[in-house]
């Protein structure tokens, strides 16, 4: 069989059913073996090559499985970079395959020759060219095995005469995945169990890492008497409007987590790799859950650190531990977080014929959006806007959450709706976000995705201009050029809503829950600083604990009494 066959048979054995990529010279003869198997493997082909590894990239993150890219060596490769450092930073397994100059042109300066091998060496954690037929099957099946192995991106650089070689069976390498575990060892699960029986403000910070152990964390949160705090990338590992959950924290966070922090005498990380120091405990002991032990104690100084799968650990406790009866800090966290919500009811709510804000876009889309359904959002401003007034429930999301790669949105969607057909998929978008790579609308269209598009839209970079003012600068060149998305995604193929009111939204919105073409929804909104609250920037000093403190405990800034009072109140 020819190589490029071979390439067919171990995407097959790995169950992959989408190739992302584009076509051209030094991928021809892979090409065109995709073409033959197109109905068990789909080559969905984008517009620009980073929308492909994007997607790919967002295709891990949701699956867990091996995404797969694919382009042509030089530009196209170039290309590729920006998904592929995404996907490294979020922890994807990604496989990617680009073509290259003939073999015995390499090294040569030859027509589009780039040194892949260099180029790569930085994001990926296997990273080869294949010099002949017979190492393809076992470089690529070593490929797949070292991105799932490391969570992280896989690189194949093959000369397009390389596809056309007759090659025989690979028996020297097999794709059989070995299933491993790891679990904590007994004193450390006993030293572990003594800090929370002793614990009386205990507080959960869970990572992407406990996504898959809601059940659980739900019973563990409940058994200690324990308030719940999210990364970013966890949010929805507990419904945002779970009495235990608090919200997110940091930059993006809510009032009653930055107080929890401030009060507990117990952190307990549960998957999460939270990086933010400043918004962490000063001098509070720490039990610290990871499947990775590098990450123990890497971001905070742990006392105990248990090594395994967080709900296995979290079963363990389960079992064993007695329910705490003093919910006193509990109740109190709930009470705030009441309070919380009323707060942030009243920002998102806007009269009839008031300009629109992204608050209150956010706010109106929790009306439409299906439970199970998935949202892949950009970064800006949309990213604290969904943070704090988009309330899920069962849905998922994805998000360029570690790089923050603007122009995420897009690709995400596209990903989410090829491997969902049957779910709801919404994009957030902003129109800075959106416009980097709208051009691929265009391939939504062309296989018939039919995703919906909310861009917010300011005709501005809004996080960037409000840094820049922050900083003491004056903003420069964060104006967008004025542009109707809707018109856009009109000439396209696909169904436009340009919405400039409250009614005008509401309608946009349930039109899109129901119609089967993809479409965008630009909405006009006012400018508006990301901060919670009716906090405006100028008041902020920086993004730090102390601009963080300064807001959190200003007076006059939320209608809503802080922790301290409320835990006085009420005990």
């Amino acid at each position: 069989m020819k190589a490029s066959q071979a390439v067919i048979d171990i995407l097959k054995d790995w169950n992959i059913k989408h190739v992302y990529g584009y076509p051209g010279d030094s991928v021809n003869n892979l090409i065109e073996g995709l073409r033959k198997e197109k109905d068990e493997i789909r080559f969905i082909q984008v517009r620009h090559e980073e929308v492909g590894a994007l997607a790919a990239s967002a295709e891990a993150k949701l699956t867990g499985n091996v995404g797969v890219c694919l382009s042509i060596g030089g530009p196209g490769a170039v290309h590729l970079l920006n998904g592929m450092y995404d996907a490294r930073e979020d922890g994807a397994p990604l496989v990617v395959i680009t073509g290259q100059v003939s073999h015995d042109l390499v090294g040569t300066d030859n027509f589009q020759e780039v040194n892949l091998e260099r180029m790569f060496d930085d994001v990926a954690v296997f990273n080869k060219r294949v010099t002949s037929g017979e190492l393809v099957q076992p470089l690529l099946k070593q490929a797949f095995k070292e991105a799932t192995t490391h969570k992280g991106v896989a690189v194949l650089s093959i000369p397009d005469d390389v596809f056309e070689e007759t090659v025989k069976e690979d028996k020297l390498r097999s794709t059989v995945q070995s299933n491993y575990r790891y679990f904590p060892d007994k004193e450390d699960l006993k030293n572990a169990a003594k800090l929370l029986q002793n614990a009386k403000k205990p507080l959960i910070l869970a990572g992407k890492g406990a996504l898959h152990a809601r059940e659980q964390l739900e019973e563990f949160a409940e058994k200690i008497a324990s308030p719940v705090i999210v990364s970013l990338r966890a949010k929805g590992v507990l419904p945002d409007e779970h009495p235990y959950n608090l919200g997110n924290l940091g930059q993006i966070g809510t009032k009653p987590s930055y107080e929890a922090m401030e009060e507990t005498d117990l952190l307990i990380l549960i998957g999460t790799g939270f990086p933010y120091r400043d918004f962490l405990p000063d001098d509070v002991p720490a039990i610290q859950i990871d499947v990775d032990p590098a990450k123990i104690g890497k971001w905070y100084p742990t006392e105990v650190g248990l090594i395994g799968d967080s709900a296995e650990i979290l079963a363990r406790f389960n079992e064993q531990l007695f329910r705490t009866e003093d919910r006193s800090f509990l109740e109190a966290c709930q009470k705030n977080m009441e309070n919380w919500w009323k707060h942030m009811d009243k920002i998102a709510n806007i009269e009839e014929g008031e300009a629109l804000q992204g608050p209150h876009v956010m706010h109106e889309l929790n009306d439409f959006v299906e439970d199970n359904a998935i949202l892949s959002v950009d970064v800006g401003n949309v990213t604290s806007w969904f943070a704090g007034f988009f309330r899920m429930t069962n849905q998922d999301f994805v998000v360029s959450s570690w790089l923050a790669t603007m122009g995420c949105g897009l690709p995400g969607a596209i990903a989410a709706k090829l491997k969902q057909p049957t779910k709801q998929v919404w994009a957030i978008c902003g129109d800075g976000g959106f416009s980097m790579g709208m051009q691929d609308f265009l391939t939504a269209v062309k296989y018939d995705l039919p995703i919906n598009i909310v861009v917010f839209n300011n005709e501005k970079i809004g996080m960037i201009k409000y840094e820049q003012e922050q900083m003491g600068n004056i903003p420069y060149q964060t104006d967008l050029q004025t542009m109707n998305y809707a018109a856009f995604a009109e000439i396209c193929g696909g169904k436009g809503y340009k919405v400039t009111t409250k009614e005008e939204l509401r309608h946009a919105y349930a039109d899109a829950a129901t119609n089967n073409k993809p479409t965008i929804i630009d909405v006009d909104i006012q400018e508006r600083a990301p901060l919670p609250g009716k906090i405006e920037w100028s008041q902020a000093e920086s993004y730090s604990k102390h601009m963080w403190k300064k807001l959190m405990e200003g007076e006059g800034n939320f209608d809503m009494p802080p922790l301290k009072t409320v835990m006085k109140r009420l005990f």
